[in-house]
């Protein structure tokens, strides 16, 4: 049974999950309705892009060590990205990173999830114009959902949101969800906060 959090509360992925091994962490995001007349303009889509942060002792080391669109997989191999979807449409996950545990180098401890919206400042688009945001940790073997993060805070204004964090304590993989908006322009100034 799926366990679902609240803001900064933390679960421990592998209890009752024995051989965890490989898991989907799934993000998902609906643009909120639009509402006008005939004659309205309709705004450019909202793109979000899901990223993942290998940290060791909660810094990045190399840039090499975040994934995104633009750099699919991880030189380990232990973290890729499946793809940007650049509308949020559909049901379900919008994008996923599939993360195998027992791949990671034993030099990161910890891997932050992050989501930021594509030249948000340029399109004037924030966090308050999206519903439904979610991330959840999923079991590759059977799919069977393990944990579920629904954002519920007001993020307008906010450009960026810190999802969650996966990291190592005591040899086993916890799971924290974060929450924490950011009002960074892109990428490049959300992963500054690591350096």
């Amino acid at each position: 049974m799926s366990v679902n959090l609240s803001k900064g509360q933390k679960v421990n992925l592998s209890k009752g999950n024995e051989g965890l091994s490989k898991i989907i962490v799934g993000l998902g995001w609906d643009e909120v309705k639009k509402k006008g007349g005939l004659f309205s303009r309709a705004p450019k889509a909202i793109d979000c892009d899901a990223s993942a942060v290998l940290l060791s002792n909660q810094r990045l080391i190399d840039n090499k060590d975040v994934v995104y669109f633009k750099n699919l997989i991880h030189s380990s191999g232990a973290v890729a990205h499946t793809g940007d979807n650049i509308t949020g449409a559909g049901e379900n996950d919008d994008e996923q990173i599939r993360v195998d545990l027992t791949q990671i180098p034993s030099e990161y401890d910890s891997l932050v999830i992050f989501v930021n919206i594509y030249q948000a400042v340029e399109r004037k688009q924030h966090f308050g114009m999206i519903d439904n945001a979610f991330i959840r940790v999923v079991d590759a073997r059977n799919d069977k959902e393990l944990c579920r993060y629904n954002l519920t805070d007001d993020y307008s204004d906010m450009t960026a949101v810190l999802f969650g964090e996966l990291y190592l304590q005591d040899g086993e993989w916890q799971f924290n969800a974060m929450g924490q908006g950011t009002q960074d322009a892109h990428l490049g100034q959300v992963i500054q906060r690591y350096c």
